[in-house]
């Protein structure tokens, strides 16, 4: 077995953030100091896409190569 944990257990932690961030500064989920401000909106989807990313390199790596 490959590992893949590292890429895929930040990612996922990242992606969690990334889209919280994101409805907090794009004010969609309210309540925090977070909410309404266009920088935390940038942020979250800069994380969003790094968590994303991680999760795409996590399950490359766990993939069977083939052989010939």
């Amino acid at each position: 077995m490959k590992r893949s944990w590292p890429f895929l257990v930040p990612g996922i932690i990242l992606a969690a953030l990334g889209l919280v961030w994101t409805l907090q500064g794009t004010d969609v989920l309210g309540g925090s100091v977070m909410s309404g401000s266009s920088f935390w909106g940038i942020v979250g989807v800069v994380l969003l896409v790094v968590g994303l990313v991680l999760i795409v390199i996590a399950i490359v790596r766990r993939r069977p190569r083939r052989t010939g």
